[in-house]
């Protein structure tokens, strides 16, 4: 144990950039994948599995194999550590040889230390509510369930994400080949080959999760990253597209909901379009569900973001929108029918132009 941390160590205090943290290989790598959950945090682990989380399935443990999110360990599978030869080693004192080992221990920890005290205060925190095991033929996985929630009044609901394992990993992935530097210290859960579906495992790596997105968004230069970014929003954008497309109204209204309520506690979008494709989503349904007074604030609250945009998509669908919504509630319509008829005139779009409803079904999510 004392030779490994001192060979991870050596690899650590010798990279002073992000091109040499790259070089220092597979084995520098794994460092933070082992602190999935320490021993020490167990004692809370049956307050956990009986508060917040809920598991709906307990499979034996010959079933783990079918878990598609965890086909293989990979590269980044740590043996377990040996509790026992750990307490052993405190009690004896050290050989002279062993000494050496120590210092750096310490000296790893004051790494660490300074390398949180360039981090910002945690801006949202982030609670796995559920954890469900699911079961889609032929593959079988874990679902958690995430409570988003920020700064703002008490009363805000959180939103809410739904990942599995996969889509956690594919993040880690993504922002490691970019972001390599930011990442070293970043701890990711390891791939298992058994017992992925044993409450005492998915309470760990849902804590594991907890405290991922927790250190991404600490880091500005993470926080910001389209990748980020698009694990929140993309799936829930994309579901609510889908439902609206098919007239599920009801449904994909919640699902618009919760996107523009996850924006909100995010506070950056990866792109400048997804409030008002959120916004567009939102006012249709509301529409649709013979709400014409909601459906009028979401093209208000799109026509202050669009502003003096004049060349974008969304304008002219959104002023016909607010047009044609507020000749049904009886209220002032002027000022819109003046600009879309600015737009109309200067040949900025068509007449007439087309609806939220056609360009929710023509926008391309990617």
């Amino acid at each position: 144990m004392a030779s490994r941390l001192l060979h991870r160590l050596r690899h650590a205090l010798a990279s002073d950039g992000p091109g040499e943290a790259a070089a220092a290989g597979p084995e520098a790598e794994q460092f933070p994948e082992s602190s999935e959950l320490e021993d020490d945090d167990a004692e809370g682990l049956s307050s956990r599995l009986s508060g917040t989380l809920s598991f709906t399935s307990a499979e034996d443990d010959d079933d783990d194999e079918d878990d598609e999110d965890d086909e293989e360990a990979g590269p980044d599978s740590l043996p377990p550590r040996d509790a026992a030869s750990g307490e052993d080693a405190e009690r004896s004192p050290p050989p002279d040889g062993q000494r050496g080992s120590q210092l750096l221990a310490r000296q790893l920890q004051d790494f660490w230390k300074k390398s949180r005290n360039t981090l910002v205060p945690q801006r949202l925190l982030f609670e796995v509510t559920s954890a469900n095991v699911v079961k889609d033929p032929p593959s079988k996985y874990v679902l958690y369930t995430l409570a988003v929630m920020g700064p703002g009044p008490p009363d805000r609901q959180p939103a809410q994400i739904s990942r599995r394992y996969s889509d956690f990993e594919r993040l880690h992935r993504n922002l490691q080949r970019q972001f390599r530097g930011p990442m070293a210290a970043i701890a990711f859960p390891r791939k298992r080959l058994r017992r992925n579906f044993t409450a005492e495992t998915i309470a760990r790596r849902s804590r594991a999760f907890e405290q991922f997105l927790s250190h991404l968004q600490a880091v500005p230069e993470l926080r910001h990253a389209p990748d980020l970014q698009d694990f929140f929003l993309l799936p829930e954008l994309r579901r609510a597209q889908s439902l609206t497309c098919t007239g599920l109204y009801r449904e994909a209204l919640a699902l618009w909901a919760n996107a523009w309520q996850l924006q909100a506690q995010l506070g950056t979008h990866s792109g400048p379009d997804r409030p008002l494709l959120t916004l567009a989503g939102l006012a249709v349904c509301h529409q649709e569900l013979e709400d014409p007074g909601e459906a009028r604030a979401c093209c208000e609250k799109a026509l202050q973001l669009l502003g003096d945009k004049r060349l974008h998509p969304f304008l002219a669908p959104f002023l016909e929108a607010h047009i044609r919504l507020s000749w049904r509630l009886g209220l002032d319509k002027r000022q819109s029918e003046a600009q879309l008829q600015a737009l109309q005139e200067a040949g900025l779009t068509p007449t007439p132009p087309p609806s939220l409803k056609e360009l929710l079904i023509k926008e391309v999510l990617d």
